[in-house]
Order: structure tokens, then sequence, then C-alpha cells
């Protein structure tokens, strides 16, 4: 589906797509911190009758680079709400991919009458130093791969947990992800998403549990990779303690972030898109 613009209340230009229609749910799919609306790709052949909508962050995928300050999950949050409202949408149920969960609760807590529903995939109100520090690694960062090719090989050899994955899954993450360019491969979003991304993570960090706590009332779900680093065990026991109707599925040979087109993946998402009408 193409790619199409609205523009936030701070002038800037945000990309979307959009699926259209009216039947089913409205899904507002939510994606991870250096990634886009194609994200979701692998998950689209499996889903049930709904409306998609997909944003890219600004700063991301087609959406305007608009600096290191705007970067950061309210911000995001507003964007996502003012998408909502550019397209006449009032309720929508919320699929976040790691950032995009975060993004979720927080809007769970400050615009809780805008979502049906919130489906976290590998992420929760608390975080392990371990995955974040794997990610500050690399983040805002060309890699070294000077081809697609060999950026496929090096993302199948880093992806440790990552069990069972055909090679062409890899090719496919690379041309999502990166550019290729005469001087070899390129980031294809703000390198300052590095500057905010330290800011948010260095020193202490704040308690999130509240914001798990707002979605209240609303119907829950949680995929977790089986290998994940970033998704603690204890945290994710917390979470299901607290929200015992909470869809739950784990997915085994998938650490940070199951792609969702895993068996597992895609029953939980049906299962809670039913619970959202």
């Amino acid at each position: 589906m193409p790619v199409r613009h609205f523009t936030a209340s701070d002038g800037a230009r945000i990309a979307f797509r959009d699926s259209g229609g009216t039947a089913g749910p409205v899904l507002l799919c939510l994606s991870g911190l250096t990634r886009n609306s194609t994200d979701f790709d692998y998950l689209l052949p499996h889903l049930p009758r709904c409306r998609v909508v997909r944003m890219d962050y600004r700063g991301r995928g087609a959406s305007d680079w608009t600096g290191a300050g705007t970067y950061t999950v309210p911000r995001e949050g507003r964007d996502a709400v003012e998408l909502l409202d550019h397209l006449g949408i009032g309720r929508a149920a919320v699929l976040g991919t790691s950032r995009g969960g975060l993004v979720g609760m927080m809007l769970a807590a400050v615009a809780h009458d805008r979502l049906a529903g919130l489906c976290l995939n590998d992420v929760g109100p608390q975080l392990e130093q371990t995955g974040l520090a794997r990610i500050f690694d690399t983040v805002g960062r060309n890699p070294a791969a000077r081809t697609l090719d060999e950026a496929a090989q090096a993302l199948a050899a880093f992806s440790t947990g990552f069990e069972g994955v055909p090679e062409s899954r890899w090719h496919e993450e690379a041309a999502r992800h990166y550019i290729e360019t005469p001087d070899g491969l390129k980031i294809n979003y703000d390198p300052e998403l590095r500057q905010a991304f330290l800011g948010a993570v260095e020193g202490d960090q704040p308690d999130l549990w509240p914001l798990f706590d707002a979605c209240a009332g609303l119907p829950l779900a949680l995929i977790r990779g089986a290998n994940s680093d970033l998704l603690p065990v204890a945290a994710t026991a917390e979470m299901r303690h607290r929200r015992p109707d909470m869809i739950f599925a784990e997915v085994p040979g998938r650490a940070h972030i199951p792609f969702l087109d895993e068996p597992e993946s895609v029953a939980a998402i049906r299962d809670w898109l039913g619970r959202t009408l």
C-alpha cells in the first residue's frame, strides 16, 4: 500500500500506511526504536479482516527528520494520536513492537479512551540492561557491511537467540533497514536517534509500572521471545500476575524481537483482536 503523509502539530510530515476499509477493528501498529512501518509486513497476511494503520516515527522511514530533542516517547505518542485524529479514527487497538509498546503503555495512561486494546511485542515496564546495551552498541551507526548480502550474513551471525530462521528472512531484514550507496550501506533513519536514546537510558530509570497498570480495562496481550535479552522473565511473571486475563505467548527460537508471523504470535494477536471488538 502506498505511503501517505500528514502534518503533525509542530509542522513535521509524518508518514503512514493505511489499508483502508471499514470492516473489523482498527489496528494501529507502532514499530521498534530504529525501525519503521515495514516491521509488520510479515504479520499482515495472517491478520483477520481489519483496518491496519502503520506509522513511521519522525526520523525514521519516510517521515521528516526533526532532531534528537523530538525523538521521545511522549512526542511519538502525540504523533500517533494526531494520526488517528487525521484519519477520523476514535479508537484503535495498538500493537507495539519494543519501543512501540512503550508508546502504547504511555497512551494507555494519557489517552486511555483512544485505545481499544494493547498488544506488547517483547517489551514491558522493566527492561534488561543487557538488551539495552546491545541496542546502544548499534543505534545510529552505519554497519561495517558494504552490501545487503554482507549485511544479511552479519545479521544472522549477530542475532543470537534466533533459531531456524531462513537465510531469506535476514535478506529481507537487511533490505528493510539499510540503503545501498557507492560508499557502502547506510542506516535509513536519522543518526541523531543515538543521542536521543542515550539521553533516555542514562541515569536513573523511571518507574514504568504505573503505565502498565494504566492498561486496566483494556484487552491486553504480551508476546515474548523465549530467548529475549530485553524483557526479563521476572518482569513477565509480574505482568501476568497483575493482569491474569492478559493473553500471553512465548515464542520459541526467538530473541528480541519476534517477527510476528510465528504461529504463537499469530494466534495471540488474533485472539487479542477478537477481544477488542
